[in-house]
């Protein structure tokens, strides 16, 4: 019996739900000539100066209430796309890069201008991880390695492909998933029970993946579907995208998993629209994707953390409440948290 291959597996590696939008092959010398023409980083600081930005987006981390576990999700944004959600008695970690950079050894790369607002050693325990694609702001080696050293031993869930890159360097109880696969978490690290069952799924997304010059889209990439209590009357859902442009991908998320009940929104990284519009949602897009989600609430990531783009810093806000305006959707629809905040979800 033969088994289809699923359309967005390709010929070493893989590719979009739309064949159409194939993201990553870029030739090397565009690449030098944006880099020089500024396209990595904002044209402009914010209004203020970066200073002034980093004091009004951050915020002390409230340390000792992230180290009690909670049953009603509270969430925590640690900056750009790191974001630490605590449901049902489990601490699921998602995408952290807490470095100074975003590229190799921490060291190189996008320039972090809002200080992390903790180390990977004062993470409370984390019980799941998860990882959403192998680029350098999601996949940060530096802080993955911070938290082994403080003995954290998660379950980390990554897309088909990128495992491998976890079993070189000994991390261990790594699971690989492809698109509309999930898993169940029944327990946390030390393996007592949850009150009530996490599922974890990956979902599509429109991006792409590369970690050196010789792996474009060698590895999967997505976002993550975590649902309490999944297949109950009490289920609640909790939608990360990940790294993405705008495409049919998220009504059909929609048609198959479920309105969301909280989303974690991209709003930033996305000029110049010429090179980004695949593979970023601008605020206008990321208001459409909500709404495709039927999301109840949404708070922004993916903005005001590194010089990755040509957008200031303080842009995406500004854009993000016309975009609301223009959709007729409410404001506070959408929050926007502080580096280092903690905020309770009504369910």
């Amino acid at each position: 019996m033969n088994i289809p291959i699923p359309h967005h597996h390709r010929a070493g590696g893989f590719g979009n739900s739309d064949p159409a939008v194939v993201i990553g092959n870029f030739p090397w010398y565009e690449m030098v000539w944006r880099g020089l023409r500024g396209d990595f980083k904002p044209s402009t600081p914010p209004q203020d100066g970066y200073d002034a930005f980093a004091r009004q987006w951050s915020c002390p981390v409230e340390h000792a209430r992230i180290a009690q576990r909670s049953q009603s999700p509270v969430l925590t944004w640690l900056g750009h796309v790191s974001v630490l959600l605590q449901v049902a008695g489990a601490n699921v970690l998602m995408d952290p890069t807490l470095a100074d950079f975003a590229g190799p050894l921490g060291r190189f790369g996008a320039e972090r201008k809002v200080p992390a607002p903790l180390r990977g050693d004062q993470l409370p325990p984390i019980d799941v991880l998860l990882i959403s694609h192998n680029h350098y702001d999601h996949l940060c080696s530096a802080t993955l390695s911070a938290m082994r050293r403080a003995g954290q031993r998660p379950q980390i869930i990554v897309p088909l492909g990128l495992k491998k890159w976890f079993d070189a360097r000994g991390f261990g109880n790594v699971r690989e998933l492809d698109w509309w696969q999930h898993i169940d978490i029944t327990a946390d690290v030390t393996g007592q029970p949850l009150a009530e069952p996490l599922r974890v799924h990956l979902t599509p997304a429109q991006h792409w993946s590369r970690r050196t010059p010789f792996d474009t889209n060698a590895s999967l990439w997505g976002g993550y579907m975590v649902e309490r209590a999944p297949n109950t009357a009490a289920a609640w859902r909790y939608f990360f995208p990940g790294d993405t442009g705008y495409s049919n991908d998220f009504k059909e998320i929609r048609r198959r998993l479920g309105a969301v009940d909280f989303l974690a929104l991209p709003i930033g990284a996305y000029l110049p629209r010429d090179f980004m519009k695949s593979m970023h949602v601008n605020p206008a897009d990321a208001v459409q994707l909500m709404l495709d989600l039927q999301a109840r609430q949404a708070f922004g990531v993916h903005w005001g953390t590194f010089k990755l783009t040509q957008e200031s810093f303080d842009q995406p806000p500004i854009d993000l409440a016309l975009a609301l305006k223009n959709h007729g959707v409410d404001a506070d629809r959408v929050w926007l948290l502080r580096h280092g905040e903690t905020r309770a979800i009504a369910v």
